[in-house]
């Protein structure tokens, strides 16, 4: 990646995959431009996630800015749509990495995945977590100010996508990260409030954390009427596995999914469940329709673990053995401490419980899909059969269990 430096701006070319990449969300996701907003507001919230978890230790970080929320402010005039949050922040070299290379070290076996496919794969792409290109589907020119915690400059990059972005000091007045979407000519619907909360009921109601759609409002009455803004709170903001089973529908379960794991389609089954023995800790778990590009990786998304609500780390691999890797889902303790390590899990008896019941859980729910939903089931052991395997030779306590679940092809009738 090259950069040409002028005193105040710096000019970059994007990483050679990066440029693959946005042609591929461009061309491959233009009938789901509406996307780009979950995608968004699903990066703000992590960025929230990470200064909550990081402010345990550093309480200093939130001076500057106490509240933990997203904002997101439509300009007609200007033709733009902002998405701010008071998150974690960014660093210029961190605005450099994350939005102008490709950090994942998976991302050269995703692009052959896509090449072997033959075509444009929406359900890989969403998944490989590009959710920030989405952007250019609405935009023609994005725009990003951001000023990482407990940091006094702010940086500003901006991108049109034809090969290069630039970097430059900007004024930013707390931590936090702003993104402006300069909309196409023809996505202006976006500036439309009502649009607006339409999506964001429909794909981030269950975000942990507030957002604040500006609205226009009427005041005064005849002569004297006028309008101004005022920012709204559109989403419950409360953790959606925190909710009675009753009162989530299935279709709420599927966008929390789809929200969680950046996949397009429906989950196969999910299991939400709440422990009050010796631990007492919530989970919620999916099993996913098709095999993420990632499900062999060290780098693939997994089970997320929260303590008392608060983000801890993206892929617990204490919470599931390896030969349930392709489960995705939440798992929030009300036992571990805040500031617990990931040396501390390894030696938890607490974590060692969950992992006993985040297993039993995900065998009972596979026993069901296959005892319920044949046809369901045989589509999850083409997908993670040679996967679910692995238990038989590495989990004795388990076996007989899993036996009852393998498939095997038969010479008498066609199929599993």
């Amino acid at each position: 990646m090259s950069a040409e430096t002028h005193p105040q701006r710096e000019t970059h070319s994007f990483q050679a995959e990066i440029q693959q990449l946005l042609s591929l969300v461009i061309n491959s996701l233009y009938s789901h431009q509406e996307i780009f907003l979950r995608e968004l507001v699903s990066n703000a919230s992590d960025a929230l996630d990470k200064l909550r978890f990081r402010a345990i230790t550093e309480p200093e970080l939130l001076k500057d800015e106490p509240a933990l929320e997203l904002r997101i402010v439509p300009d007609a005039d200007k033709g733009t749509l902002t998405i701010e949050d008071t998150g974690i922040g960014m660093t210029h070299d961190e605005l450099v990495k994350n939005l102008g290379t490709i950090a994942h070290s998976g991302s050269r076996e995703f692009l052959q995945a896509l090449a072997q496919k033959g075509k444009n794969d929406v359900q890989l792409i969403g998944q490989f977590g590009v959710g920030f290109y989405s952007a250019y589907l609405v935009a023609d020119r994005v725009e990003v100010v951001s000023r990482a915690a407990g940091e006094t400059t702010a940086w500003k990059w901006a991108s049109e996508a034809h090969g290069t972005f630039t970097v430059e000091p900007a004024e930013r007045a707390a931590r936090g990260t702003a993104i402006t979407l300069h909309l196409k000519a023809d996505q202006k619907e976006f500036l439309d409030e009502w649009k607006l909360k339409q999506l964001i009921t429909q794909y981030s109601d269950y975000v942990g954390h507030p957002i604040k759609l500006q609205v226009t409002k009427h005041v005064g009455s005849g002569d004297t009427q006028a309008t101004e803004t005022a920012l709204e709170v559109v989403n419950k903001a409360s953790a959606l596995w925190q909710r009675p089973k009753s009162d989530i529908t299935d279709e709420q379960y599927q966008e929390f999914y789809k929200h969680l794991t950046h996949d397009y389609d429906k989950p196969l089954a999910w299991t939400h469940f709440k422990a009050d023995g010796t631990q007492q800790f919530t989970g919620l778990l999916f099993v996913p329709r098709h095999p993420p590009f990632d499900l062999n990786s060290q780098q693939q998304r997994g089970v997320r673990l929260f303590v008392k609500r608060v983000f801890i780390m993206d892929r617990c691999e204490d919470l599931v053995p390896q030969w349930l890797r392709f489960v995705r889902g939440v798992i929030d303790s009300d036992d571990l401490p805040l500031n617990v390590s990931r040396e501390m899990l390894q030696d938890s008896q607490v974590v060692r419980a969950i992992r006993k019941h985040v297993v039993k859980k995900s065998l009972d729910l596979l026993e069901k899909l296959a005892k319920d939903k044949p046809d369901d089931y045989r589509a999850f052991w083409e997908s993670f059969g040679t996967v679910l395997k692995e238990g038989l030779t590495l989990e004795t306590e388990y076996r007989e269990k899993l036996g009852a679940l393998v498939r095997y092809e038969s010479s008498r009738e066609e199929g599993l």
